[in-house]
């Protein structure tokens, strides 16, 4: 939403004084063929952004996307780290990021000069870190995963190969309880993801008995061990569409949720509460993105997703890896 100055000056006249169209819906369709441009949405998305987008996903599903377009810009809706990964997979191509203040307080939580301090103390170890870090971590790693993959990589490696897991503690911890490796974590997590409280999540359980608690794995492991089941943001969805029951309580960003009401409109959805009365199971990083923000770096092309060369090709090394064992 765009706030005026002006308090005479209406919304929709603010919107038209910086070019904005009101139908953004046609006028972004345009500017995908006269740009060949395709959007790609993370699920943690705004509904607008997710409607308008060419193709909606998680990460992992997303980085496959942008490793095989055809198009000529990517415009990427999601978060820094998210366009990050489509720019070193496509150093050639256009990659434009609606706000690029849209963060990620994980990939914040892994500073790279304290990483690359911490991986000097082990080095017998090699490095997978979650996709959701900065492209200077991932230069600085040896294979990168996501909550998709995460436990059939680390199946991969050899039992007897040293690991650091990064960034994410609670995802590490839970992939350690999946394949029985030890791994040295990194101590870093979700703001997001950790702000659901398992005293309000089994409150809502008592009060819809029925309903099934589905989990994203970066949750904490008490939250975690009340799910009737644990994925990422595409299994969850691929969960709800195949389990019988009629209704859940989704512990993930509730971004999710629009795309399981389209998917599956005769079920329930209900969103894990946080432990405070707000709105903290909604990503304030991923929701800087707005329709009006993604129109506008189409019409303008900015702003742009650089980087460093050198970090760029350091980085590639580790996400081709990840998608050749994916």
């Amino acid at each position: 939403m765009f706030v005026t100055a002006d308090p005479t000056t209406s919304e929709q006249d603010f919107k038209a004084s910086l070019g904005i169209p009101q139908d953004l819906f046609a006028a972004i369709e345009i500017l995908k063929k006269d740009l060949n441009a395709i959007v790609l949405a993370h699920y943690y998305q705004e509904a607008d952004i997710q409607d308008v987008a060419d193709y909606i996903g998680d990460s992992l599903g997303l980085s496959q996307k942008a490793a095989e377009t055809e198009a000529e810009v990517i415009v990427f809706a999601g978060v820094h780290f998210m366009a990050e990964t489509a720019k070193i997979l496509n150093p050639d191509k256009l990659v434009l990021l609606p706000d690029l203040d849209a963060g990620c307080s994980l990939a914040d939580s892994c500073p790279p000069d304290q990483f690359a301090a911490f991986k000097a103390k082990h080095p017998d170890h090699i490095v997978v870190s979650y996709i959701n870090c900065t492209a200077e971590i991932k230069a600085m790693s040896d294979i990168i995963c996501t909550s998709s993959n995460a436990v059939k990589l680390i199946n991969q490696i050899p039992e007897d190969q040293p690991i650091i897991f990064a960034p994410d503690r609670n995802l590490g911890r839970y992939v350690m309880q999946q394949t029985g490796r030890e791994m040295v974590l990194w101590d870093g997590s979700c703001i997001v993801h950790e702000t659901f409280s398992e005293r309000k999540l089994v409150e809502l359980k008592v009060a819809n008995p029925k309903a099934e608690i589905i989990a994203h794995p970066e949750c904490e492991p008490q939250v975690l061990s009340h799910a009737d089941f644990i994925g990422s943001t595409t299994a969850l969805l691929n969960y709800s569409q195949q389990s019988p029951s009629e209704a859940f309580i989704v512990v993930t960003e509730a971004g999710i949720i629009h795309q399981m009401e389209k998917d599956v409109p005769g079920k329930q959805f209900i969103p894990a509460p946080p432990e405070n009365q707000c709105a903290c199971n909604e990503c304030p990083h991923m929701r800087l993105n707005t329709l009006e923000k993604l129109y506008l770096a189409m019409k303008n092309q900015s702003p742009e997703i650089t980087m460093a060369e050198d970090i760029q090709k350091a980085a590639l090394k580790p996400i081709q890896r990840m998608l050749e064992m994916s």
